[in-house]
């Protein structure tokens, strides 16, 4: 092959260029493991507030808080900004008492539409990097970005991410880099507003095992006060902690926050993980043809029990509920409600039957009834995925479960259970809501069936 007048210095420099673009990729690939993960934990921050702030700049800058009954001195801090914080303003607070420590605090109420659209557009920009995207809730997800280092080193990644959602959505967000999960999210949490931290296996000694428990993803209060009765007070007496004492305190749950404790976290990046439990139930048929209400709702009571219990055992709650009515001629009648909040203990499940039970019955004789719970949402996170349910006007229904758990935390279970759960009249309208699982998570583009 002869070459033009000039073709050299060409191909010269293609050459060149080609070596260093395959240098450039060989070099980034480098800075990722060769036989371990690259995981991202990406968290908005104080996501209500800043979506507010981005929707009305002149906010910025000022005490802004999120609350349910504004109009009300009962109502409760939902969340707030930074700003705010500085005061002594927290989530779950009653707005009396926020307002009395910051008098010039501007409370607005939620805007679940506006927070719905902002956190799609989150989503979108993570899956630019990545088909490997898991929300988790409204305003944080995992992302698996070992394949993805044509976006260049993960340091580059995460700034580029953050850079994007505060460009383009004017929201700042956290992320935690690491090589799985649960450090992932640790690492997340350690510097807000606006901070990227690397937490590798080699600095859980330093940087995890001097924390109290409490401050450890997925120990709640009341799981760290049992394990200081067998001397666990700090993520390493965790990390250190007999096997035996801990399965037979905690159950199967000791050992596996042993091995988060000591870094190891085994779980996928799955989109799909919220749709794993699509539904829990129960049924049974009577011994015979029963047609008095108490006697059903002795069932119904024993049914929503059981729901429970399966409810708790696979870490879920319930955002909606139905009952199966059959009829002593075999004629079966299905009916589903939405629920403001999303529940899983006995007494709440019960409530919400017996109301939807008394609805639906025709008060012909039952041979059979079921309860079913649906649209389901992890424990772990379901406190930030209340937002997409319905926000009842009464206090007494915020739909925050954290304000619920910190209630029961500082008085006590039945603070809740006896003054919440039993005082539900089963002639009251039930209200409806949003669904995490149909109206959030299948409402995001799935861009990466797109590539298939």
């Amino acid at each position: 092959m002869q070459l033009e007048e000039g073709e050299p210095l060409v191909l010269l420099f293609v050459i060149i260029m080609g070596n260093k673009c395959f240098k450039d990729v060989f070099g980034v690939k480098e800075m990722y493991p060769k036989n371990g993960r690259v995981i991202l934990h990406v968290d908005m921050n104080s996501f209500y507030a800043s979506v507010e702030m981005a929707y009305d700049p002149t906010l910025k800058g000022k005490p802004l808080a999120i609350a349910g009954n504004v109009e009300e001195r009962r109502g409760i801090i939902v969340t707030c900004s930074y700003e705010a914080r500085k005061f002594g303003v927290k989530t779950t607070m009653p707005l009396w008492e926020a307002k009395k420590l910051c008098p010039q605090l501007i409370v607005k109420s939620p805007n679940f539409e506006r927070y719905r659209s902002a956190s799609m557009g989150m989503f979108e920009i993570l899956r630019n990097y990545t088909a490997l995207v898991e929300p988790v809730s409204i305003d944080e997800g995992y992302l698996d970005i070992t394949e993805s280092f044509e976006f260049g080193s993960p340091i580059e990644i995460a700034e580029s991410i953050q850079k994007r959602v505060f460009e383009q959505l004017d929201l700042p967000c956290s992320i935690g880099i690491a090589p799985n999960k649960f450090l992932a999210k640790m690492a997340s949490d350690m510097k807000k507003p606006m901070g990227i931290t690397i937490l590798r296996k080699r600095d859980i000694p330093n940087q995890l095992w001097p924390l109290n428990t409490n401050e450890m993803h997925g120990v709640g209060k009341k799981t760290a006060e049992k394990l200081t009765t067998i001397g666990i007070h700090t993520i390493g007496d965790l990390a250190k902690g007999n096997d035996i004492q801990l399965k037979s305190l905690l159950g199967i749950n000791g050992i596996r926050i042993k091995e988060r404790a000591n870094g190891v976290d085994h779980r996928p990046v799955d989109p799909e993980s919220i749709e794993e439990f699509k539904s829990i139930g129960n049924s049974t048929t009577l011994p015979r043809d029963i047609s008095n209400q108490q006697e059903l709702f002795h069932v119904l009571e024993s049914l929503a029990e059981t729901v429970s219990v399966r409810l708790k055992r696979k870490n879920v709650l319930a955002s909606a509920l139905a009952i199966t009515i059959r009829y002593k001629d075999r004629k079966t009648l299905t009916r589903s409600k939405k629920l403001p909040n999303p529940i899983h203990h006995k007494e709440d499940v019960a409530a919400f039957a017996k109301q939807l039970f008394l609805k639906s019955w025709n008060g012909d004789s039952i041979r059979l009834l079921g309860i079913t719970g649906n649209d389901l949402v992890d424990q772990d996170h379901a406190y930030k995925q209340l937002d997409l349910f319905s926000y009842e006007k009464d206090a007494k229904k915020e739909p925050l479960l954290k304000t619920l758990s910190s209630l029961r935390d500082k008085y006590g279970k039945n603070i809740i259970d006896n003054a919440g759960s039993h005082n539900v009249d089963p002639n009251h309208k039930i209200g409806t809501g949003t669904s995490f699982n149909k109206d959030f998570l299948r409402t995001f583009p799935d861009k990466h069936k797109d590539n298939d």
